[in-house]
């Protein structure tokens, strides 16, 4: 079977999977221009049935998104709509999409406010960065648990026991093996032994971040029945690898409990238009206007992301809300994200906790404490240049996927996120994606990739069931299941710059009203998807 659509003159095929519609990001044009999309036309060609008979194998063809361009070259048109989502079959249609007054179109308070590249009945619709309708979900999480197999709760102290052995396990035997086969004896050429030593730091990265999504495993109760035996592989794990277990668990508890909550998340909570033009000295109605982030700063900024977030994010909350007056204990007056501000996961009187995490905060500190003991021990015995390649380089590398991996899975052109007062969990989990790292994520990274929005939704499922109940939960969700499968490792770094060059700051759409005012979507300087809303210059 396959599946054909049309852009403009442009005729293009693809094979087609039933479980999931495949949808791709337009390219970056190097100017704003003022368009129209044409009306989107399905026409079902034939209705077999899947090995499984329940789920319609069909022949599309698709009049998709055509864009009116008098003054653009016909190869400056987007390839691609957007990213892909699960597809909703008539029968879940309508359980998992809201049919609330405000998804229906709006006249928008001013035409002339926005350079739209939508149409003018299409622009009073809530759209996503890439011009896609969003409706806001309205399933339950109950309706979720319901879905999911009742034995793919079940936590296996032994299954999962043995995973952290084999991580750790090939850590001590690649080290072995480069420590005693790898020297100058053996390898006298100093380009040679250089790259091995190269090739040494990238695997035990690798499953150092197994170990570290393992130690997350105990954070959220999905090792094992047992809460003792969580918390302590958990903070040895942890502490190995210079994370706060408990200060990182309690705040990661919030972020859990506020995802996609612009006052409350905890982690990659993106900017406001407001606070983005801050962040770069523009006014709001400059961010309006084509000032482009050349492609050279928008390499360093992930390049500073991906050495520095982790560590950075643990000292003053970098990508975390700052709302920290309205802590319940007054723990947060005069205190805020930043450098000096008092908002770390070292502090026991950090607003991110209670008076009763303090010494649980005080046992991560112990932790690292006596990690950094034995890595001092280390360098001054065995030399701190061998000290850097044997932990310190591994550990920039664990560093690196930890921020990628979270990163990516929280930011989206196609994600939604909320004000408080339309924000709901249900909601907020439905706003994460899963994507996809081949091998290594499946079997080095232990599936934290593809399984993402389950997690979200139930975080004490093992990692070895999460596929199966994955699979369950998406005919609840329907198209509100957002994924990016398929793509190997090459489409996991494409979506980390298309993510970095798309997804600048959050702002509601134009003439969005009632509930619709405080759903979200990323906009961006740089002509790539819908633009910002025009803001008159203040007089």
């Amino acid at each position: 079977m396959g599946m054909q659509w049309r852009t403009g003159h442009l005729l293009r095929s693809a094979s087609f999977n039933p479980l999931v519609q495949q949808h791709s990001p337009p390219q970056e044009n190097s100017k704003h221009c003022s368009c129209h999309l044409e009306p989107r036309v399905l026409h079902f060609i034939s209705t077999e049935r899947d090995t499984f008979g329940s789920i319609p194998i069909v022949t599309l063809e698709l009049n998709t998104v055509g864009l009116k361009t008098p003054n653009m070259s016909s190869t400056a048109l987007p390839k691609r709509v957007a990213l892909n989502r699960n597809p909703t079959t008539e029968s879940s249609a309508t359980s998992s999409v809201s049919a609330s007054p405000f998804d229906s179109p709006r006249q928008s308070p001013s035409s002339t406010s926005l350079s739209s590249m939508a149409s003018e009945q299409e622009n009073t619709k809530m759209l996503d960065t890439y011009g896609n309708e969003f409706k806001i979900p309205d399933f339950t999480i109950k309706q979720i648990r319901d879905a999911v197999p009742a034995h793919c709760f079940h936590r296996s102290a032994a299954t999962s026991l043995y995973y952290v052995f084999r991580d750790l396990a090939i850590l001590g035997s690649v080290f072995y093996l480069f420590h005693n086969y790898v020297t100058p004896e053996t390898v006298p050429l100093l380009p040679a032994r250089v790259a091995l030593w190269t090739v040494y730091t990238i695997v035990q990265g690798l499953f150092g971040t197994g170990v570290w999504v393992m130690a997350h495993e105990c954070g959220h109760q999905a090792f094992s029945s047992s809460k003792v035996l969580n918390d302590t592989v958990g903070w040895i794990c942890h502490s190995l690898l210079l994370v706060p277990y408990f200060s990182w668990k309690i705040s990661h508890g919030k972020h859990h409990k506020a995802t996609g909550n612009l006052a409350r998340d905890m982690v990659f909570n993106p900017k406001t238009r407001e606070q983005y033009a801050t962040r770069v000295g523009k006014t709001l109605h400059e961010l309006g206007e084509l000032c482009e982030e050349t492609p050279i700063l928008t390499a360093g900024n992930l390049l500073a992301q991906q050495l520095f977030g982790w560590p950075v994010y643990l000292l003053n909350n970098v990508t975390g809300h700052n709302n920290h007056t309205k802590q319940p204990e007054g723990r947060g007056v005069g205190k805020h994200n930043g450098w000096g501000g008092g908002v770390n996961h070292f502090y026991p009187s950090s607003p991110l906790y209670e008076a009763k995490d303090a010494k649980l905060i005080v046992l991560s500190d112990l932790g690292l404490l006596i990690t950094g003991t034995g890595l001092y021990f280390i360098g001054t015995n065995f030399g701190w240049l061998n000290l850097l390649v044997w932990y310190g380089l591994p550990y920039l590398w664990v560093n690196h996927w930890l921020v990628a991996i979270t990163y990516l899975q929280h930011t989206d052109p196609t994600l939604p996120h909320y004000q408080p007062e339309v924000w709901n969990f249900t909601r907020g989990a439905a706003a994460t994606i899963d994507r996809d790292f081949g091998f290594v994520g499946r079997h080095i990274f232990h599936g934290i990739i593809e399984t993402h929005v389950l997690h979200h939704y139930i975080s004490n499922i093992p990692f070895y069931n999460a596929d199966e109940a994955s699979d369950a939960i998406k005919g609840v969700m329907g198209n509100h299941y957002r994924t990016d499968a398929h793509t190997g490792w090459t489409g996991f770094f494409k979506a980390m710059w298309t993510s970095a060059r798309v997804c600048h700051w959050v702002e509601p759409n134009e003439g969005a009203t009632g509930e619709s005012q405080g759903v979200m979507f990323y906009r961006n300087t740089n002509g790539i998807g819908l633009p910002p809303t025009k803001i008159a210059k203040a007089q």
